[in-house]
């Protein structure tokens, strides 16, 4: 059985170059994810990218598709390239709401931005219901 509090490994990211590559990559991310939980049931599993210039951004998925960003305080400067990709308003604190048809553009729009990506198995997001 996997611990859920145990760090994953980091993977130093790859520049995609295309919608191709960015939904491949994010398939290969679902499979691998799902194969880690194996019918374990928590809350806040997802993907972090570690950015270049030092900050997370934790990707999760709600049930009703929603994307969720966590965007610790250390990565605020990327918020920019978040509102260009997603044409978003910015929260009040570090938590995104998109919508789930935003995550290609906002993967793309941070391609260049991420240094590094890892699975999470659970995060606790900063809000109480999603």
């Amino acid at each position: 059985m996997i611990n859920l509090n145990e760090p994953q490994i980091e993977h130093p990211w790859i520049p995609l170059a295309t919608l191709v590559e960015i939904e491949g990559w994010m398939e290969l991310n679902n499979q691998e994810l799902q194969k880690a939980l194996e019918n374990q049931h928590t809350e806040g599993q997802g993907i972090c990218l570690s950015l270049v210039h030092g900050g997370e951004i934790y990707f999760h998925t709600n049930s009703d598709g929603d994307l969720l960003l966590d965007v610790t305080p250390e990565a605020s400067w990327v918020q920019p390239a978040i509102i260009a990709s997603t044409k978003a308003t910015p929260p009040k604190g570090q938590i995104w709401i998109l919508p789930q048809h935003a995550l290609l553009p906002l993967l793309f729009g941070l391609n260049p931005l991420i240094g590094s990506s890892r699975l999470v198995l659970k995060h606790a997001f900063r809000i109480q219901k999603f």
